[in-house]
């Protein structure tokens, strides 16, 4: 499978390189990123064996048009993208949260709300709330944001008093991340799907907050299909979703949940390529655009000419 899921740039001005999970970002002089999502696909925070065909693409092209979509709420990093894979654009020092957003419980939330818990991230939950029930109103539960391993949730007091972000700033994030999700949901709304939950990263340059790294892909959100949703739930059936939790699903039901004597189950051609089609559904889906599949016979050759072509203009 023609994949890209490793990338060895040397580009004009190039002071420095992060191999992320997913993105490899290239520092390009001091004010100046290139991000390049890979096809590399990880869950639980472990980068699985085999890339996912367009992946990259997808999530590129979905980040870049939310971006734009939503830069009347908060200004945002990017600049350009030169390359169906990739986005150039401003460098900020990020802070080092995640602010993830939930309109559901579900996921990772509702696996501690069956073991017991009824706090997340210090918000009180109530009892007798079921799979897939929509909160009264979106709740915010931030993640440190490790660089290694796995992000551990966190309160906002507790942001707030271990530095992370003052309380001035933690309140701006925390204003910019329900717009941008009332706007998620909207958008969504607009093509017959749920925005579930997602998750958002802010970082600041010259003392201005800006939206960073990527917004309503896959990979940071997910998604029901709104129709048959309260069936579905006054059923206590599975939802139809499109997001990267069939991916965590498929792992655990093949015994796999992250942990170290836990061996990942075999990703043959076809599981990969049946991981593409859903990531492309999902594209088509959310943007309501047929999606073009770039030319990957040379892709990390294509990608390096385009960006080059890019920063020399």
């Amino acid at each position: 499978m023609n994949t890209l899921v490793k990338t060895d740039y040397h580009f004009a001005g190039q002071t420095g390189v992060y191999h992320g999970k997913v993105r490899d970002v290239y520092s390009i002089g001091d004010d100046v990123l290139v991000m390049i999502a890979t096809d590399r696909i990880s869950a639980f925070d472990v980068i699985l064996p085999q890339g996912i065909p367009y992946k990259g693409q997808v999530l590129n092209q979905i980040a870049a048009k939310f971006l734009d979509a939503t830069s009347d709420i908060v200004d945002n990093w990017k600049q350009a993208s030169p390359d169906p894979m990739v986005t150039i654009g401003l460098r900020c020092e990020p802070f080092k949260v995640e602010m993830v957003i939930r309109g559901y419980l579900t996921g990772s939330a509702w696996r501690e709300y069956k073991a017991g818990a009824r706090t997340l991230c210090g918000i009180a939950l109530p009892d007798g709330m079921r799979e897939n029930e929509k909160f009264p109103s979106p709740i915010i539960t931030p993640t440190t944001k490790a660089d290694k391993g796995h992000d551990e949730n966190i309160s906002k007091e507790d942001i707030i008093a271990g530095g992370l972000a003052s309380r001035e700033d933690y309140e701006q994030l925390e204003h910019y991340t329900r717009a941008l999700f009332q706007r998620g949901t909207e958008m969504a709304a607009q093509r017959g799907l749920i925005l579930v939950d997602t998750k958002y990263e802010f970082g600041r340059k010259n003392g201005k907050i800006y939206l960073i790294v990527e917004i309503h892909t896959p990979d940071s959100s997910r998604y029901f299909y709104a129709e048959g949703y309260r069936e579905r739930f006054e059923k206590g059936e599975e939802q139809k979703q499109l997001s990267k939790e069939f991916v965590r699903q498929w792992l655990m039901e093949n015994g796999f949940q992250g942990k170290e004597e836990q061996k990942i189950p075999e990703m043959t051609p076809a599981y990969c390529e049946s991981v593409s089609e859903r990531y492309i559904e999902l594209y088509e889906k959310i943007t309501g655009e047929k999606f073009v599949k770039s030319d990957v016979g040379r892709v990390s050759e294509r990608i390096g000419k385009n960006v080059e072509q890019y920063l020399n203009r």
